[in-house]
Formats: C-alpha cells, sequence, structure tokens
C-alpha cells in the first residue's frame, strides 16, 4: 500500500472538529463547498459535512449568508429533503452537518445505467416537486436544483432534495452575482432578477429533460454560452429527441421549460399533482395483455400464412372436381371458419387466465398511446398531397372492382352478353390492380403517422366481434379460472366486472328477476370512464391556461365543472359498489331481490342525470374552445 498525501484542508478541519466528528473521506466538492462523510462522535451515526471552502469563508459577507441560509434551510423537515441537523462557525470553518444518505446522485444514476424510464422519472421528479413545495411553502428557493443535488436512497429508491446551502428568500438577488449551475439556471435567475418558486420549476424542467434523455436541454463552450441560449433560445420539446416518454408527461416538462414564469406551472404543488396523474394514467398492463394487443390477438404468424396456403390449392381441386361455385364456397367457408377458431382460441386463452372483454379497452388503449408518442417525431406531419392521391385511387378502384367485376364474370357465363364483358375486362382488371397497388401504398403511407394495424384490431375486438368471440370462449371453457393481475384496471372496470361475474353466479330464476342488470353495469362502467377523461381534460387545459386566466370568469366555470365531474365520478363508482355489495348479500341470503331493484332504479336515475352533465360540459368545452374528449370504447 503505497503513502497517501494527506490533505491539508482535511486534517485542518478535521483538528477543528475534533472530540465532535470523525472525517472519513470527502465524498465530493464543487463551487459552494466541499462535502465530507464522517461520523458524529456522541450519537455514533454516520453524517455528511458540508464546509464553506476557507478563501469564500474569508468574506463577511458570503460567510454571513451561508449561515443565514443554512440556518433556514435547517428549519425545513420533509421526507424528501435531507435534514440539516447542525450548523456552526467553529475554527474559522464555517459549515452544516446533513443525514448521510446512502444512495446515488441523480446525475450518477443516468451517467452509470442510463435515461430513467418513464415511471421512475414521473415518480423521482414528483418526489422533488413535493420537497420543493414545502421549502416555498417556507419562503425559500432553492437556486440549485440539479441531478447532483438530487439524491436517489439505496433500497427505497426515495428522492432526496440536498443542498439549500445556497436557498434564498423569495424576491432576493445576490449583490454578488447569480448563484446556481448555467445549465440548469431559469432565464430570470441568469439575468440576476426576481426569483419565485417558478424558477426552481425551470431548474427541474432542465433536470428532468436529463434525467428522461441523457442530454442537457442547453449546452456551450462556456458559461455565457449557455445562459445567453437559456435566456434567448427556446428549449428543445422533448418528444424531439425520440424516446419514448408519455406525450402528457413530456408535454408537462415542456411547459416547466418556458421562458416566462407566468407559462410555467404555477407552483410545485401544481406540478406535483400532474405528475401524479401521469403516473396513475400509465398503470402497468400484464404481460399476456401486452402480448395480446402486439400480438396474438393479431392473424399475421407464420401458421395464418400457412393456413391460407393451404386453403388456396384445396379450394382450387374443390373447384376442378365440383365447379367453380362450390371452390369458391369452399375458400369463403375455410376462411370463415379459420377466422371463429383463431378468434375463439384467442380469447380462450385470455378467459383462462382471469381476463376479460373489458381488459382489452385499456391494453389497446396504452398500445396506440405508446405508438403515436413513437411517432411524434419522425412522422409528426400532415397528410401529404401523393397520401391523398394514393387514398382517393385506392378508394375509386376498389369501390369500382367491387362492382364491376362480379358482374363482368357473370356476364362471361352468359353468351348474349358474353362480348361486351369480354370488352370491359381489360379495364376492370386494370382497375383491379390499382387497388391491388394503390390500396397497399396507401395504408403504408397511413402507418408512417398512424397504428393503422392496432386501431383495426382495436376495433374487432373491443367491438360487437370480440363481444361475440369472448362469449363463445367463456361457453367453451371448462377448466379453472387462474385469477388476473388488476393493477391496470380502472376501479369502475374492476368493480363492474366483478359484479358481473356476481350475477353470472346466480340461479336463473334470479337472473331474469332482476332484467338486463348486465347492461346497467356495463352503462355505469361507460358512464365512470367518460367522467374520468373529461376530468382530465378539465384539470389538463386549466392547468395549461396558466395565471393568467386564473381569475376568469369562464376558467372558474370550467373549476366548477371540474369539481362536479368529480362528484358525479364518485357517484358513479359508488353505484357500482352498491351494487356488488348487493348481490354477495343476494349469493349470502341477507338481502331480497326486490330491495336489489330499488338500488337499480336509483342507478338508472343517477346514469341518466350524468349524461346531462356531460351534454352540459360539452357546451362548456366548446365555449371555452377546449379540444374535444374522444368517447371511450364501450365495454
Amino acid at each position: 500500500m503505497g503513502h497517501l498525501t494527506p490533505d491539508p484542508l482535511f486534517l485542518s478541519f478535521q483538528l477543528a472538529l475534533a472530540g465532535r466528528y470523525s472525517i472519513d473521506r470527502e465524498l465530493g466538492r464543487g463551487g459552494m463547498g466541499v462535502v465530507y462523510l464522517a461520523r458524529e462522535v456522541h450519537l455514533d451515526r454516520l453524517v455528511a459535512i458540508k464546509l464553506l471552502p476557507p478563501d469564500k469563508a474569508r468574506l463577511a459577507g458570503l460567510r454571513e449568508r451561508f449561515l443565514q441560509e443554512a440556518r433556514l434551510a435547517a428549519k425545513l423537515s420533509h421526507p424528501n429533503i435531507i435534514p440539516i441537523h447542525a450548523v456552526d462557525d467553529a475554527g474559522g470553518f464555517v459549515y452544516y452537518v446533513m443525514s448521510y444518505v446512502d444512495g446515488e446522485t441523480l446525475a450518477q444514476r443516468v451517467r452509470a445505467r442510463g435515461p430513467l424510464s418513464a415511471s421512475d422519472g414521473a415518480r423521482v421528479l414528483r418526489e422533488v416537486a413535493w420537497a420543493l413545495a414545502h421549502a416555498h411553502g417556507h419562503g425559500l428557493v432553492h437556486r440549485d436544483v440539479k441531478p447532483d443535488n438530487i439524491l436517489l436512497e439505496h433500497g427505497s429508491g426515495r428522492a432526496l432534495v440536498a443542498d439549500f446551502g445556497i436557498a434564498a428568500a423569495f424576491g432576493s438577488t445576490s449583490s454578488d452575482g447569480v448563484a446556481g449551475t448555467p445549465e440548469f439556471m431559469s432565464p430570470e435567475q441568469a439575468l440576476g432578477g426576481d426569483i419565485d418558486a417558478r424558477s426552481d420549476l425551470y431548474a427541474l424542467g432542465a433536470t428532468a429533460f436529463y434525467a428522461f434523455s441523457g442530454r442537457l436541454p442547453f449546452e456551450g463552450k462556456s458559461s455565457t454560452e449557455i445562459l445567453a441560449k437559456q435566456v434567448t433560445e427556446p428549449a428543445p420539446p422533448l418528444a424531439s429527441l425520440g424516446i419514448a416518454v408519455p406525450r402528457k408527461l413530456a408535454h408537462l416538462i415542456d411547459r416547466c421549460l418556458a421562458k416566462e414564469p407566468d407559462s410555467r406551472p404555477q407552483s410545485a404543488e401544481s406540478l406535483a399533482e400532474q405528475l401524479g396523474v401521469a403516473l396513475e394514467q400509465r398503470r402497468e398492463l400484464p404481460a399476456l395483455l401486452r402480448a395480446f394487443v402486439k400480438r396474438t390477438g393479431r392473424i399475421d404468424g407464420g401458421g395464418h400464412l400457412l393456413y391460407v396456403t393451404a386453403l388456396l390449392p384445396a379450394s382450387t381441386i374443390v373447384s376442378n372436381v365440383f365447379g367453380a361455385a362450390v371452390g369458391f364456397a369452399t375458400f369463403g367457408v375455410g376462411v370463415v371458419t379459420g377466422l371463429l377458431v383463431f378468434g375463439v382460441n384467442a380469447a380462450r386463452r385470455l378467459t383462462a387466465k382471469g381476463f376479460a372483454q373489458a381488459d382489452l379497452v385499456p391494453a389497446f388503449t396504452a398500445e396506440l398511446e405508446s405508438a403515436r408518442e413513437e411517432r411524434a417525431e419522425e412522422y409528426a406531419r400532415r397528410r401529404t398531397f401523393f397520401e391523398f392521391v394514393m387514398g382517393r385511387a385506392a378508394r375509386i378502384s376498389a369501390t369500382f372492382t367491387a362492382v364491376v367485376l362480379p358482374a363482368t364474370l357473370i356476364a362471361l357465363r352468359l353468351r348474349s352478353t358474353a362480348s361486351l364483358a369480354n370488352a370491359v375486362l381489360p379495364v376492370t382488371l386494370a382497375f383491379l390492380g390499382a387497388a391491388l397497388v394503390c390500396g397497399p401504398a396507401y395504408l403504408a403511407l397511413l402507418q408512417l403517422r398512424k397504428d393503422v394495424d392496432t386501431e383495426f384490431w382495436q376495433k374487432v375486438w373491443t367491438g360487437r366481434i370480440g363481444r361475440f368471440l369472448f362469449s363463445v370462449a367463456h361457453r367453451l371453457h371448462r377448466g379453472a379460472t387462474v385469477a388476473s393481475p388488476m393493477t391496470h384496471r380502472a376501479t369502475e372496470l374492476s368493480l363492474g366486472m366483478a359484479a358481473e361475474q356476481l350475477f353470472e353466479s346466480l340461479p336463473r330464476e334470479t337472473r331474469q328477476a332482476l332484467g338486463d342488470l348486465p347492461a346497467l353495469l356495463q352503462r355505469l362502467q361507460h358512464d365512470a370512464q367518460s367522467l374520468r377523461q373529461r376530468y382530465d381534460q378539465l384539470q389538463e387545459a386549466i392547468a395549461d391556461a396558466g395565471a393568467a386566466a386564473a381569475t376568469g370568469a369562464e376558467y372558474e366555470q370550467a373549476r366548477e365543472t371540474r369539481d362536479l365531474i368529480a362528484a358525479k365520478l364518485g357517484d358513479a363508482v359508488g353505484a357500482l359498489e352498491t351494487i356488488r355489495l348487493n348481490l354477495l348479500r343476494l349469493h349470502a341470503g341477507s338481502a331480497t331481490v326486490e330491495g336489489l331493484t330499488t338500488h337499480l332504479g336509483l342507478a338508472v336515475d343517477m346514469s341518466e342525470e350524468i349524461d346531462r352533465l356531460i351534454a352540459a360540459q360539452d357546451e362548456v368545452e366548446a365555449h371555452l374552445r377546449f379540444p374535444r374528449v374522444a368517447e371511450p370504447t364501450p365495454v
């Protein structure tokens, strides 16, 4: 083991702390101090000590500011803020003592293992936003939010904000220049102007940009060049980097990086709330559902191709033996039978694992959302003229062929019209060729902008065809059903499915007495889904409006409507819960059909009231020019 040259600062600082703290090693250093790992002697615990560099401690003004702000930060008590135990000025050394966190900084995490996933990143950002909201509530602005000041605790993964040592009271500016890190500094902070909580949110937006992409929103050869870009250049949209970040989350980060403070989220609490919504909307789908919407629920595998390849020669042989009509019928029956067998088997596999058709609604929605995110940058464009021409040509040629080709083939069989049919046949074949060329070309161009395949299979599986296939699969399934994970299901979906299962297990006479209860359950589920979507839409629109519209009468009406929708959403879910509980009591013999029928009547009345509320909310959307929300697919 070689000789280690002792650090003079380490030796002199340890001498000043002897008997109180035993320094182990240096953890890191920056422009505002050196951080040491130490052990507090009396309590026998590990701590981190941040020391103001001696050359800065000699400046009376800077020393007093450091101590004052460290004492202000020591008053903060929050699970996502590293607590400060002591602030002291001893032996010419100015320092404060913090809890030691066993973990790594966000910067170290990204450098070592790459950008964070959408769910992990949103969770970390929300915890940091909670910490900043607590500090802002005590009149403190961090002024140096960056990946190096966010620690991720090993084991729990909890995010903790460090280094409030340069925090300042709201509205204050530094007489000796701006403080902070250029790459994460807000425009108003870079200009040395007054700052508030929204300056920290800009820095958090830049931190999020780095956490999700592994790169900085602004880079330059010098601090001056970076600061100039912070003030004058718009940050690149996060979606423009082509990374898989949910659209709403990327939009939220872009808003944090807005140059004007009024265009950013107006508080850290609001930002944390919106991040929570983004986290809730990104429910993890079970692997079986992900595989279904991507592969097993589609007819595009090798086995399907082999089936069609075998069906064609078989139909040709039948046609040669029994005639063309029988051959075409054989081919048609074979195709329909194959589709039916495929669909029922696919539905049966899901049914055996405890899933239902309703589970496919969030699964396809998530897949389409992911596809939109992936296409957002590379193919973010309007329909081109070439695509328009291909689409129009495909429709015209396909329509002409579908109408004329059968008539031409029939005319060829008749002697009286054979000559006319022969004259028309080349034109018909030309249109058929155009349809075969233009149709795939148009679909290929369309696929660049939207996931046509997934949209098609969504309509198949979540519509009447899917309902029929699952109904047949349910009747054919005789084995034990495995309980499926339910984390992907919204509350209304879980309650509705549970109530439907209870209803189906009742005696036939009881089911008949309850009327079309499944239809009411589906109606309530649809009402709840529609209300939930409208609540999220209004919440986002109100947040996007910013402070300028905070006191407007129209937006006050929108907020009232949002709160009313939230209440009605609770009523719809409550009605589903009441029906489920009454069905359970009916099974146990502690309730009557008449009593449940009364609750069903009240549920019908409430559903009609929700319909009226939705219609009124549509008028509010039109008046405020909010984007129209798409109706959820009925389950």
